[in-house]
């Protein structure tokens, strides 16, 4: 019995469901870099890292599938983050997410 718990306790990790995320990003003339985060079941979440030193624009489109993309416009002064997230009405199963930038 202690087997057999032991076993389905390591199999816990093995569980966990992350899905895809495909970034396609477009930036013009500054040095921006990102990290995607598949934050929850129905939210996904990206960090804006602005590693230039001018200001930039940017505009984040989410998009899950059948559902109508969310559109996020954020500024991220020079050497600076920030973050970024949308929430879906259904499960994700994978995000597809366009990063437009240009400096400001």
């Amino acid at each position: 019995m202690k087997k057999f718990c032991c076993v389905l306790l390591a199999m816990l990790p093995v569980s966990a469901f992350a899905y895809p995320i495909d970034v396609e990003k477009h930036l013009s003339g500054v040095s921006v870099d990102y990290t995607s985060h598949d934050t929850d079941y129905d939210l996904g979440s990206i960090t804006l890292n602005n590693y230039g030193d001018t200001a930039a624009e940017c505009t984040i489109v989410f998009i899950n599938g059948p559902e109508a993309p969310r559109t996020r416009r954020v500024s991220i002064p020079a050497k600076s983050s920030v973050d970024s997230s949308a929430k879906f009405t259904r499960s994700i199963i994978k995000l597809r997410i366009k990063l437009t930038c240009v400096a400001k």
